[in-house]
């Protein structure tokens, strides 16, 4: 029924297709260091395709699973708030875009972000695990990198605009993920958020990770802000290895 409801992800990376030309990540331009402008407008249309991913995506987990999950106001609250955030987000990066003499839309962009939407459209817990928890922590790992970037480009003013609002706000959106992470895994396992269960939260999202997304988690990692967000390392570290295959020799 929810699918009648809401349109399917297919449709909406169509109408993305229209705005901005998708191609594979492998045929993505090289960003530069931003040390030209040719190479900050390409970092700001890379930052602002994000954001635009990221405005669906918060409504996308609000109609997708809010009322088929039975869930409760706070989690439409919280992740409205994430949208609304998102979508500010992206009208600024436009807006500077312009400024420099560029447009959402002027540079191709890949999808990558939806992919892995797409393959969690169906599972609750995959989807806050994987895009709310595990990208929007990738963000803010590579955050501070892109703000010393462009400041080190003498572009003071995008570096002021990611520094001052887009930075800290992602990490209340990481924060938004692992809460109804935890929220959905304890209910299901009737218990409250209150409970003394965090070992136990930790094993399922290291279990539906490593089912979900592809390969390792990628450091560094931003160890402060991850903590901010209650994203401790007991989360993400024991991801970031590859895990081994072995085969176990029976002795008679």
């Amino acid at each position: 029924m929810i699918a009648c409801l809401f349109p399917s992800m297919k449709f909406l990376n169509e109408i993305r297709c229209v705005q901005v030309k998708l191609v594979p990540p492998s045929q993505m331009p090289k960003l530069g260091r931003g040390g030209s402008l040719q190479s900050r407008q390409a970092m700001v249309h890379s930052l602002a395709h994000t954001e635009s991913w990221a405005i669906d995506l918060s409504w996308d987990i609000i109609a997708r699973f809010g009322k088929q999950e039975a869930m409760p106001v706070e989690f439409f609250t919280d992740f409205v708030k994430v949208a609304q955030d998102e979508g500010r987000h992206f009208s600024l990066l436009a807006s500077r875009l312009e400024e420099m003499g560029s447009f959402y839309g002027a540079l191709p962009a890949h999808d990558g972000l939806w992919d892995s939407a797409t393959a969690t459209s169906d599972d609750l817990l995959a989807r806050l695990a994987v895009e709310h928890c595990v990208h929007e922590a990738r963000g803010m790992d590579v955050l501070p990198t892109t703000i010393a970037r462009f400041r080190n480009g003498g572009d003071e003013k995008t570096a002021g605009l990611l520094e001052s609002v887009v930075y800290p706000e992602e990490i209340t959106h990481c924060a938004a993920g692992v809460k109804w992470f935890k929220y959905v895994f304890l209910r299901s396992m009737g218990k409250g958020l209150d409970g003394n269960e965090e070992d136990a939260v930790i094993e399922k999202f290291h279990e539906v990770v490593r089912k979900h997304f592809r390969g390792p988690l990628k450091p560094p990692f931003n160890e402060e802000a991850r903590k901010a967000a209650g994203f401790g390392p007991q989360w993400y570290e024991p991801l970031a290895v590859k895990e081994s295959k072995t085969t176990t020799t029976i002795a008679f």
